[in-house]
């Protein structure tokens, strides 16, 4: 849906994209990887505003903090 714009369950092309956010105490679509908000990656949503299938979708950028953080 991030690309094409259409879903990929009922082929519906009314998507919303719901950007990520970092707010206070870790509030928002994201995804803590260090003590502030400024070190939050995060994961941006698109949702099928037909059936409400939903994705979600970190930037390529961001993948580095995860991978440091979690990756074992």
């Amino acid at each position: 849906m991030k690309y094409n714009k259409i879903c990929p369950k009922c082929r519906s092309i009314d998507i919303i994209e719901v950007p990520g956010s970092a707010g206070a105490y870790g509030t928002g679509n994201n995804i803590q990887v260090g003590w502030s908000n400024f070190s939050a990656v995060l994961v941006h949503r698109y949702v099928c505003a037909s059936c409400g299938y939903s994705e979600e979708w970190i930037n390529k950028d961001e993948l580095q903090k995860l991978k440091k953080k979690y990756k074992q």
